[in-house]
């Protein structure tokens, strides 16, 4: 038989247990949510330059983040907890794109960060353009930039700011519209601010790494032999 007086204390315990639990809970949610004093906003800001992100927006969108371009408490706490950007293959200066992220990464043979970009790669759709179609894909792997030109060039499927080439006519360059998504015909879109500064920090003979979760070519060989052609060179 069910114990009627047992039943009772039981409700009255959880009566007296659930309010504390929602308290606790009310206050947790009111830490989140405290807005950000101007002094915790620029030791966000320092931070974020002193590991390498150039704006809250990077940072948002490297560490998978909801991409407002403003610091909230939780991204404050992200920020404070976050390390620099490693390259996925350290050891020597090179550039990285990150195609799950849309990111660009440059990196000296140290691996500190010297370039930080949003990128938009290839579609992935097919299209039928200007009497072309293909493709719009951007290849993974490993490759160098073979060619560069100044300024404005004019290819097929449309204007290129600043190409840098890296494999069969598909170049780094910059574009007035650089989405957060895959939007290209396969080339690497970078923001016109920064086209002009990247071709000059992309020399040709460049290793450029192009990599997705599921796959991922290393160019180490390449840099090593790279670094013993300049031994031999140097007298």
């Amino acid at each position: 038989m069910i114990n009627i007086k047992n039943l009772a204390v039981v409700f009255l315990l959880a009566l007296l247990v659930l309010p504390i639990d929602s308290v606790a809970v009310a206050q947790r949610k009111r830490v989140v949510n405290r807005p950000l004093t101007r002094a915790e906003l620029k030791k966000a800001e320092a931070r974020l330059k002193k590991i390498g992100y150039p704006t809250i927006s990077m940072f948002q969108k490297w560490n998978d983040l909801k991409v407002t371009g403003h610091i909230t408490r939780r991204d404050f706490n992200a920020i404070m907890d976050a390390e620099a950007p490693r390259p996925r293959d350290p050891g020597y200066a090179h550039v990285e794109v990150d195609v799950d992220r849309q990111m660009l990464l440059l990196f000296d043979s140290d691996g500190a960060i010297q370039k930080m970009l949003s990128v938009s790669t290839g579609s992935n759709k097919r299209y039928n353009e200007k009497g072309l179609r293909g493709l719009a894909y951007t290849p993974r792997g490993r490759f160098r930039i073979y060619a560069k030109i100044a300024g404005w060039r004019k290819s097929p499927l449309g204007l290129l700011y600043y190409p840098n080439y890296f494999s069969d006519g598909l170049a780094i360059h910059g574009n007035p519209s650089v989405p957060q998504t895959p939007q290209s015909h396969g080339c690497v879109r970078i923001p016109m601010s920064s086209a002009e500064e990247m071709s000059k920090l992309l020399p040709v003979g460049t290793i450029v790494l192009i990599y997705d979760s599921e796959s991922f070519v290393s160019a180490k060989d390449w840099a090593e032999a790279d670094r013993l052609k300049q031994e031999a060179v140097i007298p």
